[in-house]
């Protein structure tokens, strides 16, 4: 019997004991829903993951995209599965009815992609980011530029994409040279390139919206002359039927180590008179736009980093159960039967830690959307303030923390199953290669610890900071006299002291002395403080699985419970101690790799 992609008994905890969802029902948006209809948006994200992307995942993965020299080719199969998806409602199930959406509260929209993620791995990126251009443009442009792009968007006749990076730029957009030509009719002519533009060219949909970011000519220098426009791959007629091809073109394609099912393009804007665009919003604000969409990215990311390390876990953890190999170091007799692989202490270390790092992001990305739910539907405004402030503060985490440990525990999935792992008869490998691409998606980690501790730390004088750590010691102060948990509160008190030290040290550093020495270990600073956030997740699920014990459950419950409490010690005892080593090197400002002179390497 194959292993199952995720498992259910996991996203039931999830959903109905730590973050309790039924609860939403009470709200406005959700009042429609409920546990039943909530399970039945899993069942059907489920059984097309199986039905239409399981037998289709090594043939996709061994049958990359190609141009033909005028338009992309790919396998049929990819196009009957993103059919699927978008004839199910599954492109964007958390929006309105009226867009074609479930709306269902992006906690469990969350958890219901998890299976297609699981199953089609960066193949589902295509919806993915047609939900983020649809998001953005509904929040930023105007009514009819909504009305004609949005609905289409929403059911998948037409997809999205972002388009920022550029050849001689890369992440650095104050050095974007796309440039805009304001037209007498109010559009715009768009000239330039850019590169890495994930879905940016397919035959999948009818057309192809892209988020463009250029300047118009004469806009200040840096990211304050940025703005954003709508470029289609074909314009409309009049009737709003899709028209003549614009002026952009697929300069080439991508070939990934991992993520096969998705075209990486290189696009061409306006080799001849122009690729016509329509601004949004007000000009040089398109940086500030276009955030909306990356941060939804970056959560996506940091989900599909969780998503799979959960199925690699999963599948590994299936492997060990029924593999039998070898024998118990007590086994003195080289007859007896051969033991299961998880009867092997290091097999159990490496599953440990593989449901340590894949639960641990996964409760992390599932509160995320928790937040996003809060910040848009909480019943007062406090709330939704609240909500916001800390999902804009934990943003930076949520991408990086499981888009670094999701691809460790791949790793240690392909380890469990041996020889077998390292094949493409089994799918950790390709778990592996499709996740090690999140580090790299939506900011690099580099980028995003520059992020989380020169920008975000500090804002509006610490706020988004406080109500973190306030968050956290709330936490720890239920759990103070719970005996199930007194190892992870320990642990976690010391590595919230010891970052609280850490963030006063650098903060002052960076201000008194050398700000680019202060911020040259940013990214280990990164992981101190995602260590000691998940080990917080670890904390509340370990607080959900103590409670439900002391109701004395049934056996396979209890088994459950139980594995909670294991893992978050695990990551308490294993994991938490690396931050004292982290802590000490960035208060003192350790400049070994900083002074490394160039000459040297």
């Amino acid at each position: 019997m194959p292993a199952p992609l995720l498992s259910r008994r996991d996203l039931e905890f999830y959903l109905y004991e730590m973050f309790k969802v039924e609860a939403l029902a009470t709200r406005e948006r959700y009042e429609d829903h409920n546990r039943e209809s909530f399970n039945a948006a899993l069942d059907i994200a489920e059984k097309i993951a199986e039905d239409y992307f399981v037998p289709i995942r090594k043939t996709v993965d061994l049958n990359q995209p190609d141009w033909d020299g005028e338009k992309v080719v790919m396998i049929p199969e990819i196009k009957t599965a993103y059919d699927a998806v978008a004839e199910a409602g599954l492109i964007c199930p958390d929006q309105s009815y009226e867009m074609g959406g479930m709306q269902l509260p992006l906690v469990v929209a969350s958890c219901a992609m998890g299976y297609i993620t699981a199953a089609a791995s960066t193949t589902n990126g295509f919806h993915a980011l047609t939900a983020a251009n649809a998001n953005l443009l509904e929040t930023h442009a105007s009514q009819d530029q909504i009305d004609t792009w949005v609905p289409r968007l929403r059911t998948g006749e037409f997809a999205g994409t972002m388009a920022l990076s550029e050849p001689q730029a890369g992440s650095s957009l104050a050095d974007m040279r796309t440039k805009a030509v304001a037209q007498d009719d109010g559009t715009y002519r768009i000239f330039g390139n850019k590169i890495w533009i994930s879905g940016g060219d397919h035959e999948l949909s009818s057309n192809i919206v892209h988020a463009v970011l250029a300047r118009i000519e004469g806009a200040p220098p840096g990211v304050k002359g940025i703005s954003m426009f709508i470029c289609p791959k074909f314009l409309l007629n009049e009737d709003g039927s899709v028209g003549a091809r614009n002026d952009v073109q697929l300069a080439g394609l991508f070939h990934k180590m991992g993520g096969r099912g998705q075209t990486s393009t290189a696009l061409n804007f306006g080799e001849g008179e122009g690729a016509v665009a329509y601004l949004v919003g007000e000009p040089h604000q398109g940086l500030r736009y276009m955030f909306h969409m990356m941060n939804e990215a970056r959560v996506m990311v940091g989900t599909s980093g969780a998503t799979l390390a959960m199925a690699g876990y999963q599948y590994s953890l299936d492997y060990a159960k029924e593999r039998p190999q070898g024998r118990k170091p007590s086994s003195k007799d080289p007859l007896a039967d051969p033991v299961m692989l998880i009867e092997h202490a290091d097999v159990r270390r490496m599953l440990l830690a593989q449901k340590a790092y894949a639960e641990g992001a996964w409760s992390l990305c599932l509160f995320a959307s928790q937040l996003v739910d809060d910040w848009k539907t909480h019943p007062d405004e406090v709330g939704r303030a609240d909500a916001f402030q800390l999902l804009d503060f934990l943003t930076p985490i949520v991408k990086t923390w499981p888009s670094e440990y999701g691809p460790k525990a791949n790793d240690l999935a392909i380890q469990v199953l041996g020889g077998a792992g390292y094949t493409n008869e089994h799918p950790v490998e390709l778990m592996y290669r499709d996740n090690r691409l999140n580090p790299i998606h939506e900011g690099t980690t580099g980028i995003q610890s520059l992020d989380l501790l020169g920008r975000k730390v500090p804002q509006h004088g610490m706020a988004g900071y406080q109500a973190c750590l306030s968050a956290i010691e709330a936490n720890l102060a239920a759990a103070q006299d719970r005996d199930d948990c007194a190892v992870m509160v320990d642990a976690l008190s010391e590595a919230l002291a010891e970052l609280k030290h850490t963030t006063e040290t650098l903060l002052a550093s960076m201000v008194e002395r050398d700000i680019d020495l202060a911020l040259a270990n940013s990214a280990v600073y990164l992981e101190f403080f995602g260590h000691v956030v998940v080990g917080w997740m670890w904390l509340k699920q370990g607080l959900v699985a103590a409670t439900a014990l002391a109701s004395e459950p049934h056996a396979d419950d209890e088994a459950f419970y139980r594995g909670k409490l294991q893992a978050m010690n695990y990551f308490a005892r294993w994991e938490l101690p690396h931050t004292r080593t982290w802590g000490e090197l960035l208060r003192n400002l350790d400049d070994t790799p900083y002074a490394m002179q160039a000459s040297w390497f």
